[in-house]
């Protein structure tokens, strides 16, 4: 009987516990990852290795988004990492006045829920094309394949997920953005929240479908983490900023030409140098129009000759208008997002043209220059006689004993003398008369 009662007892506080356990399960903790920029392959393994996180830690991964777009194959690694993911993915646009332009209504789609904060917009997502530019180009058959596939790539997305098909087609074959209200009430979004919290007070209870399973969403609020980027993914994603980039290419060029006028000097060249690999990193993240990074090679070309052959300038002047245009070129138009901030690009010039201006000058005026060694240094220099010239002698000419000699007449001893003329290691000298 005591047997029994006591196996009845641990049965009893089994059945008991079993809500408890249940309730941790479900109480899932939080990781919040921020998107704020550019996508590019920075971002993509930035967003990665954080869902990564978030499958190890069995959390709903909060994604808070603020993106003007980005390169389509940085996007489409995000989307394909967050359509296998393990755990529930909430993109969040945020904060207020934020968007999700481009690139980032690709993501938004692909998003298990997908939210807005009041005073954002979403939209404009039709592709670019690498240097198709301009109403003309509007009905080329590449084109028309690039935004036939975006637009089937977002129909896929929003099927998956019941999202509003038609809105999806219209923001990648017309650009028309929406609101955050309008989203909501388009079916584009689920969500409107105010913040964080409200948002995961939103989602509470919601069952989302993951690759094997259903979910239903019970978010921890006391169990909240946020996922930063590390120092090195950081760092490389503020180089990959175009203006960045410029002016460490630029950097690194004025360090290994002044490497090169002045060798051994180490130091500049050593940072040129680091500053020019870090400007090909970053070029090689950025969709590159390279007629740009010729022009710009070109216009330091100029400068150099100007140096070495100077043509009063000219040569100077080429060169800034090639560094303006390429600077100009570098990032192909349809990138607006990317584009080198024209103040960059002119003080650039400005600074370049300052710069090698100065060196020009230095060099005509070191041309002009009366030569301060050698025969055309001793020849028209005062000296005393230190005997006398009859007509050979020794004369004292820029601190030195000199053998002499006088072509008309006598110089006494202690007389001043001028050379007028080099005869081998013999100087010709006259008779000098203070005026």
């Amino acid at each position: 009987m005591l047997k029994k009662n006591i196996f009845l007892g641990i049965l009893l506080l089994f059945f008991l516990f079993i809500p408890a356990f249940a309730l941790d399960k479900n109480n899932q903790p939080v990781d919040v990852l921020t998107v704020k920029g550019v996508i590019n392959p920075i971002l993509a393994s930035y967003v990665n290795r954080g869902i990564e996180i978030s499958e190890k830690d069995g959390a709903i991964c909060i994604i808070k988004m603020d993106t003007p777009g980005g390169l389509d194959q940085s996007m489409r690694i995000i989307i394909q990492k967050i359509i296998s993911s393990a755990v529930p993915v909430v993109i969040y646009v945020y904060p207020q006045g934020g968007r999700a332009a481009s690139a980032g209504v690709y993501i938004l789609y692909s998003a298990h829920i997908a939210a807005m904060s009041p005073s954002t917009n979403l939209g404009a997502a039709h592709p670019v094309q690498m240097g198709k530019e301009g109403a003309e180009k509007k009905d080329d058959v590449m084109t028309q394949k690039i935004t036939n596939d975006a637009a089937a790539f977002i129909k896929g997305l929003a099927q998956k997920h019941g999202r509003n098909i038609s809105w999806a087609e219209k923001a990648v074959r017309e650009s028309v953005s929406v609101t955050a209200p309008e989203a909501k009430k388009l079916k584009i979004i689920e969500i409107i929240a105010e913040d964080l919290e409200d948002l995961l007070k939103q989602i509470k209870g919601r069952e989302i479908k993951l690759l094997k399973e259903k979910v239903v969403l019970k978010p921890n609020l006391s169990k909240i983490k946020e996922i930063k980027m590390t120092a090195v993914e950081q760092f490389l994603f503020t180089i990959t900023d175009p203006n960045i980039a410029f002016i460490l290419m630029m950097l690194g060029v004025y360090g290994l030409i002044y490497e090169l006028a002045s060798p051994g000097a180490i130091f500049p060249g050593l940072v040129g140098a680091i500053c020019l690999i870090l400007a090909l990193y970053s070029l090689g993240t950025l969709p590159i129009n390279y007629a740009g990074v010729f022009l710009i090679i070109f216009s330091f070309i100029l400068f150099i000759l100007d140096i070495k052959a100077p043509t009063h300038g000219a040569l100077t002047i080429g060169g800034i208008i090639s560094l303006i245009l390429g600077a100009m070129m570098l990032i192909p138009a349809g990138y607006p997002y990317l584009q080198i901030s024209k103040s960059v690009i002119f003080s650039a010039a400005l600074i370049s043209g300052l710069f090698f201006g100065i060196i020009i000058t230095m060099v005509a005026r070191g041309l002009r220059k009366k030569p301060v060694s050698g025969k055309e240094e001793i020849i028209g220099s005062i000296g005393i006689a230190k005997a006398n010239l009859e007509p050979v002698g020794l004369v004292f000419i820029l601190g030195e004993l000199w053998k002499a000699k006088v072509l008309k007449g006598t110089i006494k001893e202690g007389e001043k003398v001028k050379v007028i003329k080099l005869d081998g290691l013999n100087l010709i000298v006259e008779k000098f008369e203070d005026v």
